[in-house]
């Protein structure tokens, strides 16, 4: 019965967001606690995964969702639900967008959907930003507590590749080293 949830869910995860892998974050952590499938740490530990190996983020996130939830078989269903209504959006409306392109209604209904799929990657990013730098509850009231060694690592990666263009890869390496030497 898992195999089958898999699919449901992240079919419809796929069909119903636009804007790649990071505009899927928000929905798959939405299924993940309506589910319980996973806790919301293993769900940052996958999304750190995820963005280490190659390929699309939602796939490989997908992908080890699945594993987790359903073994390798789960890993096949959340994979192949993932990408199928893409695919299949994909073949459609590249046949209807290149008789249409130009249309003002077209131009109109993207013009429309570029914000909530900047929304939707942002609403992942705060996700991200409260579980990693933010992980320690507050108590009775209190403010909650910053984890300023965290905070300077994820500020110093932001502008070493936002502003620097260093390579990625190498941030996510040097990042690893100074979380060994660090924590």
């Amino acid at each position: 019965m898992i195999y089958l949830e898999l699919l449901i869910k992240f079919f419809r995860i796929g069909l119903f967001t636009i804007g790649g892998g990071y505009a899927m974050l928000p929905l798959m952590q939405h299924e993940i606690e309506a589910n319980n499938w996973i806790t919301s740490q293993e769900f940052i530990d996958i999304i750190a995964i995820a963005e280490m190996t190659p390929g699309p983020i939602a796939i490989n996130a997908a992908t080890f969702i699945g594993y987790r939830t359903g073994g390798v078989l789960g890993s096949v269903a959340a994979t192949t639900a993932i990408v199928l209504p893409s695919l299949l959006i994909v073949v459609i409306l590249s046949r209807v967008l290149a008789k249409y392109r130009d249309h003002p209604l077209v131009n109109s209904m993207f013009a429309g959907i570029r914000p909530v799929v900047a929304g939707l990657i942002l609403s992942a990013a705060w996700f991200i930003i409260d579980a990693v730098l933010i992980p320690v509850q507050a108590e009775n009231g209190a403010a909650p507590a910053f984890d300023l060694a965290s905070m300077i690592i994820a500020a110093a990666a932001f502008f070493l590749v936002a502003k620097y263009k260093f390579d990625p890869i190498k941030v996510i390496v040097m990042a690893g080293v100074v979380g060994l030497v660090i924590f």
